[in-house]
């Protein structure tokens, strides 16, 4: 049987220090690993001089990691990942920064990657390349003479042609994804995205199923959005963790109606217009003051990029003007905390929830909105409030779906929410959560990975 090869950025797998692997991604791809006797690749996450990989086992994983220096992790993560391509990518041109010295680390790094890793990859390996950082692996591998079935899977969205047309040396790029056998997309919308720029680019031509040809080269592209653990969150719902947490929320709300937003503190994440939105209900509806409040969790993320900074201070600054204009002595309408939680007390607190306010501006899937939707009472759901800018929008259709750019759109969508009838939120809710179970991470890689296998 082939060994299944995953490279990351990051390595996720499970390590005799941290022995639960983080989220779902980590563990659909750690069972794939104990499945297929894999080695997961990637980034340690420390600085320092760059050597032989630090292989570790453990649950039956093998994870192997490099550091890399400190100029590196500059140019190609903090610069060509998160201040060029994320940006780019997540449609925020004016946030994008193009800058010379972020592609020459981003390609240097991938080719390290490649000398690197080369060296322990046997001739029938599977290989399984992960997310827009490492778009440049498949070709470089392909010079280090690896003629193994190689994969590649985007988690985020893929640009509109004139979009991505902006950013120097586009067509190296997508060139390279031509290095691959199999490029996988969460959603139809973001595949034919792609489509539209090999033909309007690079003059190439769409086959029957998804085959795209460019010069002498075909790779096969397929739509395969990622799931959750559903299995796991169901279980975690109910467990003591979930039970406990859960019970702490009803009691703090004291008979009020919790809305949850839990989100990465990311200006894609449309926190900002989520604040305005739940504020242009407040303002129209007073009325409803102090029956219902919104708790928003927001961990921090890439501090050490200027627009995050930025997007922290202005969340901060409008949490405290929501607060001072409308609470009363009794009643704080906004409860915004900068921390992350374990995810058997996420599920607690989703279950907890009347309704999950889910609004990113543009987001290749959101698990979050398929959590909200898998810790729910069966018999009394919450409702779910999604942005159909979300990738998850393709599947969760039943969501009250909603335009985050619109105050009103937010505050119509929670007004409607709140007085629905129960047997409409369980004739909406029971289709999704159907969709969860069934459209799990374990599908998803199975998906990838059976479509690799028959090349």
């Amino acid at each position: 049987m082939s060994r299944l090869i995953v490279i990351s950025n990051r390595v996720s797998a499970p390590t005799a220090d941290k022995p639960g692997a983080q989220g779902g991604l980590a563990v659909a791809l750690s069972a794939a690993l104990r499945e297929a006797d894999g080695v997961w690749f990637g980034w340690s996450g420390e600085t320092g001089e760059t050597g032989e990989p630090n292989f570790q086992t453990f649950d039956g994983v093998t994870s192997a990691t490099i550091d890399l220096p400190e100029q590196d992790v500059e140019e190609y993560y903090d610069g060509y990942a998160n201040r060029t391509l994320w940006p780019l990518f997540h449609y925020r041109l004016g946030l994008t920064e193009f800058e010379r010295e972020f592609q020459g680390g981003s390609e240097r790094v991938n080719r390290l990657f490649g000398d690197v890793i080369a060296p322990h990859i046997q001739s029938d390996d599977l290989i399984w390349v992960h997310d827009y950082h490492l778009i440049p692996l498949g070709w470089m591998l392909r010079q280090q003479g690896l003629t193994n079935r190689l994969g590649f899977f985007l988690h985020i969205p893929w640009p509109p042609t004139r979009l991505l047309t902006a950013l120097p040396e586009h067509r190296r790029l997508v060139d390279a994804l031509f290095a691959y056998d199999v490029v996988g997309f969460q959603t139809r919308e973001w595949l034919e995205t792609f489509h539209d720029y090999v033909v309007r680019e690079m003059g190439g031509s769409i086959g029957e199923d998804d085959l795209v040809t460019v010069g002498g080269r075909t790779i096969r592209v397929i739509a395969c959005p990622i799931g959750i653990d559903a299995d796991e969150f169901i279980a975690n719902a109910t467990s003591e963790q979930a039970q406990a947490a859960y019970t702490r929320m009803v009691e703090s709300s004291i008979g009020r109606s919790l809305i949850i937003g839990v989100d990465r503190l990311d200006y894609s994440k449309g926190l900002e217009e989520r604040f305005n939105g739940y504020q242009r209900y407040l303002e129209t509806r007073p009325d409803a003051h102090a029956n219902v409040y919104l708790l928003q969790i927001a961990p921090p993320s890439r501090a050490t990029v200027e627009s995050y900074q930025i997007i922290r201070a202005q969340l901060d600054s409008l949490s405290g003007r929501i607060n001072g204009a409308f609470a009363d002595v009794d009643w704080v309408p906004l409860r915004y905390v900068n921390q992350s939680y374990p995810r058997a007390a996420l599920a607690g607190i989703y279950r907890a929830a009347r309704i999950g306010l889910v609004t990113p501006l543009r987001d290749g899937m959101n698990l979050v909105a398929k959590e909200f939707v898998a810790a729910q009472d069966p018999e009394d759901p919450g409702v779910l409030i999604l942005s159909r800018f979300a990738g998850a929008a393709e599947q969760l259709d039943s969501a009250l779906l909603i335009n985050p750019y619109s105050p009103d759109d937010i505050a119509d969508a929670i007004d409607k929410a709140l007085a629905m009838s129960r047997e409409e939120r369980v004739a909406r809710w029971r289709p999704m959560f159907e969709n969860v179970r069934d459209e799990s991470v374990i599908w998803w890689r199975r998906c990838f990975t059976d479509s690799l296998m028959r090349v």
